[in-house]
């Protein structure tokens, strides 16, 4: 079964086409489209085992770029499939699901109803989930479309971890509470590194970090969620690329008396101006932040050891939580690629029976790789995460 999946951003669509078997999956293709709504959109597109092939146009809108990659897709030269009737179904990420949503789910009207509902809480990302469904209902009319949550794994959080000790009338009116992010992510590294530690899976104790330009940390408990750093936003948790992440209140509140700032601008200072890149002022990515601090920038020094420190106080916390753990899993484009990240974080957690292996560290990116001595009490993993993958499953078991 060739399954679509998409991931829509409010100017991109990242893309894969995947050929599903009860056992197996083919990767067939990828790409990207960005810059939609722009004067000059582009669309890079890498089919499997051909040529890459890039387009370079204005793409007003999300129902011309996915025009644009089913052509590509189509294509004599580049393509992957002879006809669009090969794609079967169409699988969605889409950020937020709110408490509708413990699961995947296949979409019909009041699942995208329920969805737009929840745009005024993800205005960032779930309008551009939405537009992504109602392009693929003009480009592939009649194809089955299942959408997948980040918010779905969290949902088995309990209460006494995903409520805010705020009025109670706020859950009531509003439902405001921890929701988490990065499910998809979270689900998919923790499972493949029970199986490289091991480990029983649904009987175990695994934090898993997913460490990016985003960032947040999982407790799984015997394969469920069980606390998460994010929380009712992205915005929560760690020291992320722009987003400040735990921060007392009165700070911003502060912050914005004394600036005269709106609530708008204070949400935009919170998520796009702080983190890495508001403490440096140089960049919200880590490859820069690691030049500069090896070139001895203050600045630089300090939010590194900020950004390394908070994934190190999450982990001693979920461990707290959880009477202990089995495995501290890394994934994400920092988790994945940053050996001294995961050098640091794991520095200073002997007492909780981590050894960590520093040979086995260096060189891992982009691997799954056990990195902790094998009499280690608490295993080490990096895992390569795949969400494009766990979106496929899913709508694979739902659409057969």
């Amino acid at each position: 079964m060739v399954i679509l999946v998409l991931n829509c951003g409010s100017s991109s669509i990242k893309y894969q086409v995947i050929d599903m078997q009860s056992a197996s999956s083919n990767l067939l293709a990828k790409g990207l489209v960005e810059r939609i709504g722009l004067p000059e959109g582009d669309l890079t597109h890498k089919p499997v085992g051909k040529t890459p092939f890039e387009l370079h146009q204005p793409i007003p809108d999300h129902t011309t770029g996915i025009s644009l990659v089913m052509e590509a897709l189509t294509d004599p030269e580049h393509g992957v499939i002879a006809s669009l009737d090969e794609v079967k179904a169409v699988g969605h990420r889409v950020a937020h699901g709110g408490e509708f949503f413990p699961v995947s789910c296949i979409v019909d009207e009041d699942v995208k109803s329920k969805i737009a509902s929840l745009c005024q809480i993800a205005p960032l990302h779930n309008p551009a989930s939405l537009q992504g469904i109602e392009a693929i209902e003009t480009v592939l009319p009649g194809v089955k479309q299942v959408t997948v949550f980040d918010t779905s794994f969290h949902q088995t959080i309990p209460a006494v971890n995903y409520m805010f000790a705020l009025p109670y009338e706020y859950y009531e009116k509003y439902r405001v509470r921890k929701y988490g992010f990065h499910g998809t992510s979270h689900k998919y590294v923790a499972r493949v590194g029970a199986e490289l530690a091991g480990l029983d899976f649904e009987h175990s104790k695994i934090i898993t970090c997913h460490i990016g330009n985003g960032g947040s940390v999982t407790a799984v408990l015997d394969g469920k969620s069980y606390d998460t750093s994010m929380g009712f936003s992205p915005l929560d948790g760690l020291v992320m690329g722009t987003r400040c992440g735990q921060v007392d209140a009165s700070a911003i509140t502060f912050i914005g008396e004394k600036e005269g700032m709106s609530y708008a601008e204070l949400d935009t200072m919170m998520n796009k101006k702080s983190g890495v890149m508001g403490l440096t002022g140089l960049s919200s990515d880590m490859r820069d932040i690691d030049r500069a601090y090896n070139e001895g920038n203050p600045r630089a020094i300090l939010a590194r050891d900020m950004y390394y420190g908070r994934i190190k106080k999450f982990i001693g916390q979920y461990a707290a939580e959880m009477g202990g753990v089995d495995l501290i899993v890394f994934t994400g484009g920092v988790g994945e690629n940053s050996c001294e990240m995961r050098e640091s974080v794991c520095s200073g957690l002997e007492f909780m029976g981590v050894k960590f292996d520093s040979e086995a560290n260096r060189g891992a990116r982009g691997v799954d790789k056990l990195l902790s001595a094998a009499d280690s009490k608490v295993k080490i993993a990096v895992v390569a995460t795949n969400e494009e993958l766990m979106i496929a499953t899913d709508t694979y078991n739902l659409i057969k």
